[in-house]
């Protein structure tokens, strides 16, 4: 059996799936792997697919991707850009975009078990390959744990994972300690007093009260937290009233924070509840806002020692000019959730996918955050190669490095 990867990738992109609705895309990583001759179970944590290929003794070493799209309606252009459109769960129909590489990683992992698969004689132990639904709704690697994905399957010694990245083609990015932030969702509901718009004294506006909430929420990250420290506070919505002329009685804000120490995260959490009240009994509301914690990404955080290993196999395969530390990155992941209920060392990666052409001038021209389409933009288009290349070789050697080469 030989993959035209290309044609996957293109396949995948094209027809994109929501968190826990990814049964096309579940479907087809499950025939490809049984194809390759592993043991797949499908509908683990409700569209996951786990594929365990026994090679003798030896580690049993776990690969992930995910593999859910967004509500983003695509603007790349491309002649197999996604058109799908779907009813989300809430019944609103939405456009569905791979803006964030699930495609890539699918693909990638289906690749390198095909090279683990025309390997075995070289390598013992046992692979497991884990296709996970919902990472955007950080939701999706616990709901497999939820449904015994540690338990009922052989329990990995090591988790590995990779996420393409608006870096150059060709590059592989990865630290140990702290490689990805913890997220939290917030929502925040102010109770006010709702009436004509005209006479606005007779009010208590929780919308006036909500935009000073935002406003004083980012003072949270400039003066309350160490400069340098990682902590991001972004109010992504707000939602209130339905005409200009009613002062509406609600007003609801959505709170994302991210932090990367458990510190951190109580310490900003408290502080956003704090903010909240504070403005709610300012406006004279007699009743205290409503906060909903809602969804928890913890931080990702590789192990040190097998970080350094699976480095060193990096320099080998890839060069040491290839290999980079990009920092500690605000974006979140659920894959920690994988290695802690196995009890496992975790190592995750970046991978890039920009064209090294237009990453290199951009970076001349100082506008890479304008010119080189990052993550969730609906212009995000990696270049198909050398990006898959790259990210098969990248599992298939730090898996081998575990194995024994």
């Amino acid at each position: 059996m030989s993959l035209d990867l290309a044609d996957l990738y293109r396949d995948l992109h094209a027809h994109p799936e929501l968190a826990f609705a990814e049964t096309r895309t579940a479907g087809i990583a499950a025939r490809l792997l049984r194809e390759l001759g592993l043991e797949v179970t499908t509908g683990v944590g409700g569209t996951g697919v786990v594929a365990v290929l026994e090679n003798g003794d030896g580690p049993v070493v776990a690969l992930r991707a995910d593999m859910d799209g967004l509500p983003v309606e695509e603007r790349t252009g491309l002649d197999y850009a996604s058109t799908v459109r779907t009813v989300g769960p809430d019944g609103v129909e939405v456009p569905v975009m791979h803006a964030c590489g699930h495609d890539v990683h699918v693909t990638c992992l289906v690749g390198a078990v095909e090279d683990l698969v025309a390997r075995r004689g070289t390598w013992s132990g046992t692979l497991v390959a884990v296709v996970q639904p919902a990472e955007e709704l950080v939701a999706g690697a616990q709901a497999m744990v939820d449904d015994g994905l540690v338990e009922r399957f052989p329990r990995p010694d090591v988790v590995l994972g990779q996420h393409v990245a608006p870096l150059p083609a060709g590059i592989v990015g990865l630290r140990p300690g702290p490689t990805m932030a913890g997220s939290d969702s917030v929502s925040v509901t102010f109770h006010g007093r709702g009436g004509h718009g005209s006479r606005p004294q007779t009010t208590v506006d929780p919308l006036l009260t909500a935009c000073h909430a935002v406003v004083r929420l980012q003072s949270i990250v400039s003066r309350e937290s160490e400069p340098g420290e990682i902590v991001v506070v972004s109010v992504g919505a707000i939602h209130a009233g339905n005409a200009d002329n009613i002062v509406p009685a609600e007003a609801t804000i959505d709170v994302n924070v991210r932090t990367v120490s458990e510190q951190s995260r109580t310490r900003v959490l408290t502080a956003v509840r704090r903010i909240v009240e504070a403005e709610a009994a300012a406006a004279g509301m007699t009743t205290p806002p409503t906060v909903v914690e809602s969804k928890h990404a913890p931080a990702t955080v590789n192990d040190e020692a097998a970080t350094a290993r699976v480095r060193a196999t990096f320099v080998e395969t890839f060069g040491e000019h290839a290999v980079i530390d990009p920092g500690t990155v605000t974006g979140s992941e659920d894959v920690g959730a994988i290695a802690t209920a196995a009890g496992a060392p975790l190592v995750f990666w970046f991978f890039g996918g920009a064209d090294p052409a237009a990453f290199a001038a951009a970076a001349a021209a100082g506008t890479l955050d304008s010119d080189v389409p990052s993550n969730h933009s609906p212009f995000f288009a990696p270049v198909v190669q050398p990006t898959l290349d790259v990210g098969v070789a990248a599992l298939s050697v730090a898996a081998r490095e575990w194995f024994g080469r």
